[in-house]
């Protein structure tokens, strides 16, 4: 997985870009290959201004096209699909570069605290440390610190690591702002940067577009040099010489041919500084005689024409902003300059290889699932060809390379289905039950494998017309991997024939099944919560080792608390005595496993209760697997906990057989069958 890092800022012309682009160049000489990526564009059509830029400093070409997000636009009709879409995109660009430099949208819209929120919700998703830019502009040292203190809690509030503070045009004292900011974050590591007119400075032809002006006299190219402050030219014109500043842009009337003659003398006399840019408002035009002596003085200062008058123009100079674009070497010169002055490079870099924040969001355990199950390539039978949520997930996993698919039903029905939907399902195999020769080859099978029971041909090939036992043989016989099914059916109708012919794997007596529970920042394992109702302590110790495995499986490091109404050996009655029998069994069976119980719910998980509770445990306070000793108390909790905290679960995941077969809820939302369909893949990937 590519390191990553996300450059975001909670008010707008704090100098951002800067600050982005100087991490960029650092990264790009120390990090390998760097690669870039905006999440949040303005709706143009035309590529985002500040990917060009960064794309300049990289040796290596850079698609923009991959390299954009979405418009922020969309993330204001609709936060959560937008959020599921960015993480995708993101991690497609990231899958052939070392580092990756994400920057944060610009203030287009977004009302600024819930902009800097969505930054930040999407930096805890993508597992990116923030370096977060705060503006300085008119604001005292301790202005300065309640803003980074500010910005540092909301996006910790948001799950969010913070690498470093950078505080960004310091205008005041630079050794007081810094030091002032260190003291209120603490270990956060805070760098502070002096404002650089030149990098705020908009060129002439920026401001000669504001104004709608008409170039009259001087070099072309000077349009394109920055402009660094401005002069209303009210006054006679020795009083306007006196008042010259080097590379300022001066307005005055069109009528004041006095002044337009001496700046034009000024510009190329060394006893006075040059300006930028001279601004003739009023639309008044120099007279012809005036006009023939200039034409033979060829000057090089811009002169431009517009209509306004001296206070509307001046004001709508004033408020033109500089960007940083390729093409200002001067700029880039003094960003890269002024970063690598001021922010210690090399221990920034040092920081983030190191960082490793733990917090799993769902968007990065789902994107985990997604990754892993397109790594092991495997192929996966879907029964249900009949519904459309299974038809749109499946679209969406064939789209994303996550698994290769086999669709049973009417062919023609699925087909037509899908186009109808707008659904891509051209890579999906599409069989019917009745497929010969499949379906006599899986018939005698069965019949085999179940004659002690009583199953004659002719029963078989009966059975074997109902999606979940032809899936199912399809797995058992080796053409496909695994299968996904019960949108339409029940658990039973699912589980029935692997029970039949697929059989649990050696040492496992039951099978069982667990939720993955992704809270905002973590991810939890209940088990079990969906298949037995009544486990013995046998059966809870096989559920709490085919729990742990699991969640070893998909990157979860099992600590497991065995649930009771009590902690301990605070309480007694044959329900306690099953939790704590299950617990000394699966000691017994895996020695090495990290286990707990009988141990309450908040004991588990809260370090506070476990240090009143039980002091000591490896696991009280700390657990990531909780076995429940009923599916009662099972069910129950993980719905409470995905209402109430409002947790994303994925499952229930069957574990203990030897081929993966899972169940879905028949209330399954697409994204629930995209999850199950890519757990079981994994699964497949990790039984080889």
């Amino acid at each position: 997985m590519s390191t990553r890092v996300y450059v975001a800022a909670a008010e707008a012309r704090s100098g951002k870009s800067a600050i982005a682009m100087g991490l960029v160049s650092a990264l790009a000489r120390h990090a390998g290959r760097v690669g870039i990526f905006r999440p949040f564009v303005a709706g143009s059509a035309q590529p985002d201004p500040v990917l060009t830029l960064l794309a300049s400093r990289l040796a290596q070409p850079v698609d923009l096209t991959a390299a954009t997000g979405i418009t922020t636009d969309r993330v204001l009709a609709d936060p959560a699909a937008a959020m599921t879409e960015l993480v995708g995109r993101f991690h497609a660009a990231a899958s052939e570069v070392e580092t990756m430099v994400i920057v944060g949208s610009d203030f287009s819209g977004v009302p600024t605290p819930t902009e800097f929120s969505t930054n930040a919700t999407l930096a805890a998703h993508l597992d990116a440390p923030m370096v977060l830019v705060v503006g300085a502009m008119g604001l005292s040292p301790e202005e300065v610190a309640r803003a980074a203190e500010v910005m540092v809690a909301d996006a910790r509030a948001h799950h969010a690591q913070v690498l470093t503070v950078i505080v960004n045009r310091v205008g005041a004292d630079l050794a007081a702002v810094r030091a002032a900011t260190q003291a209120a974050l603490g270990e956060v590591p805070v760098y502070a940067v002096p404002d650089e007119p030149l990098l705020s400075a908009p060129t002439v032809r920026e401001l000669m577009t504001r104004v709608d002006g008409e170039f009259l006299y001087g070099d072309p190219e000077r349009l394109d040099v920055e402009s660094i402050g401005l002069i209303v030219a009210a006054m006679t014109m020795p009083h306007v010489l006196d008042r010259l500043l080097p590379s300022a842009a001066v307005v005055a009337p069109g009528d004041r041919e006095d002044v337009l003659l001496s700046l034009l003398l000024a510009d190329g006399a060394n006893t006075f500084p040059s300006p930028s840019a001279l601004f003739l408002n009023g639309g008044f035009l120099p007279s012809p005689q005036v006009q023939q002596l200039i034409a033979g003085l060829r000057p090089r200062l811009p002169v431009i024409s517009c209509r306004g008058g001296s206070m509307a123009t001046a004001a709508a100079l004033a408020d033109v902003a500089g960007t940083l674009r390729p093409d200002s070497p001067r700029k880039i010169e003094a960003a890269e300059r002024l970063f690598a002055e001021h922010v210690d490079a090399t221990a920034l870099i040092e920081r983030l290889g190191a960082t490793a924040n733990g917090a799993i969001t769902p968007l990065m355990f789902e994107q985990g699932l997604i990754t892993r199950a397109r790594a092991v390539n495997r192929h996966i039978v879907l029964p249900e060809g009949d519904d459309d949520r299974i038809l749109a997930a499946g679209a969406q996993i064939l789209a994303r390379g996550a698994a290769r698919l086999t669709i049973l039903g009417n062919p023609e029905q699925i087909r037509a289905r899908a186009e109808h939907l707008g659904l891509d399902l051209t890579a999906a195999q599409v069989l019917s039950t009745d497929t010969e020769p499949h379906h006599e080859r899986y018939a005698q099978e069965y019949a085999r494998l179940r004659a002690a029971k009583g199953v004659t041909i002719d029963i078989a090939r009966d059975r074997l017309l109902d999606g979940a036992y032809f899936g199912t043989m399809m797995v058992l016989m080796g053409d496909a991997d695994g299968m996904v099914s019960g949108a339409n059916h029940t658990t039973a109708h699912t589980i029935r024939p692997a029970l039949e012919v697929v059989k649990t794997v050696e040492g496992v007596s039951v099978v069982s099944s667990v939720f993955f529970m992704c809270l905002a920042d973590r991810v939890l394992v209940y088990g079990d919560c969906a298949v037995n109702p009544e486990p013995t302590a046998e059966h809870l110790a096989d559920i709490a080792l085919s729990s742990a495995a699991t969640a070893r499986q998909f990157g979860v490091e099992p600590r497991v608390a065995m649930l009771s109404y009590s902690t301990g050996a605070s309480g007694s009655g044959a329900d306690v005595e099953k939790v704590r029998a299950a617990t000394q069994l699966v000691k017994e069976r895996d020695p090495s496993l990290l286990v707990e119980g009988p141990i309450q719910y908040d004991a588990a998980i809260d370090p506070e209760v476990a240090a009143t509770k039980l002091q000591g445990s490896p696991v009280a306070g700390q657990a990531t697997v909780f076995i429940f000793p009923d599916l009662n108390t099972g069910n129950n909790t993980y719905k409470a906990v995905q209402r109430s905290a409002n947790a994303v679960a994925v499952g229930p995941v069957l574990q203990g057989l030897r081929r993966p077969v899972n169940d879905l809820s028949r209330g399954a939302l697409v994204r629930d069958i995209v999850n199950t369909i890519a757990i079981t893949a994994i699964q497949a990937g990790g039984q080889e």
